[in-house]
């Protein structure tokens, strides 16, 4: 579901243009003014969802087997060591799994608590699975790795049929969302 009307679809980069320039030399108030003028019929909540401080990157999900979360430093210490990223499993005991490595930039805002909303058809069910995962969102740039781990995903060779990720902040308003391509083709009638 776009939140952009299809008759609206050619404007949107003007529409963001004017926007962004708008922002930048502060006339916020105008913006939804001046959107209507060019797209009649976009909301101000497509609007302010477009102008969005956090910002998915990147989102790829991936099997990842227990052996490639070692790091000699665990050896040593008998500690995950998980670098600059943080890691979130819905199974926290279980490392093997299905892990959706997300880039997440939220520019010079910090967020703090948050949590990721990962809604996943599997090839079992049509019906979404969803699974949440608690985190805080400081400034920046910053990986996270989202696992679906032990009886949470079958295994290597099962992948998902569909999905769709959400970074909500701590009253429930999205930041941010992707989602693959299959979970954007319409219901069939």
């Amino acid at each position: 579901m776009s939140l952009v009307p299809s008759d609206a679809a050619p404007h949107l980069l003007l529409m963001r243009l004017i926007a962004t320039l708008l922002l930048l030399v502060g006339f916020s108030t105008a913006l939804p003014s001046a959107l209507s003028a060019i797209a009649p019929g976009v909301t101000k909540e497509a609007a302010a969802n477009d102008n969005r401080d956090v910002e998915f990157v990147r989102v790829w999900p991936q099997w990842r087997a227990t052996d490639t979360f070692l790091r000699i430093s665990e050896f040593l210490s008998g500690k995950e060591n998980t670098g600059r990223q943080t890691i979130l499993r819905s199974q926290p005991d279980n490392r093997d799994g299905l892990y959706f490595l997300v880039r997440a930039r939220s520019g010079d805002a910090a967020y703090g608590e948050a949590k990721f909303v990962l809604e996943i058809i599997t090839p079992d069910s049509a019906q979404p699975k969803i699974y949440e995962f608690p985190t805080t969102i400081a400034k920046r740039s910053h990986a996270f790795n989202l696992g679906l781990t032990g009886s949470d995903w079958k295994g290597e060779d099962t992948h998902p049929v569909a999905w769709r990720l959400s970074l909500l902040n701590a009253a429930g308003d999205e930041l941010a969302t992707k989602q693959s391509f299959l979970w954007a083709l319409p219901e069939s009638e």
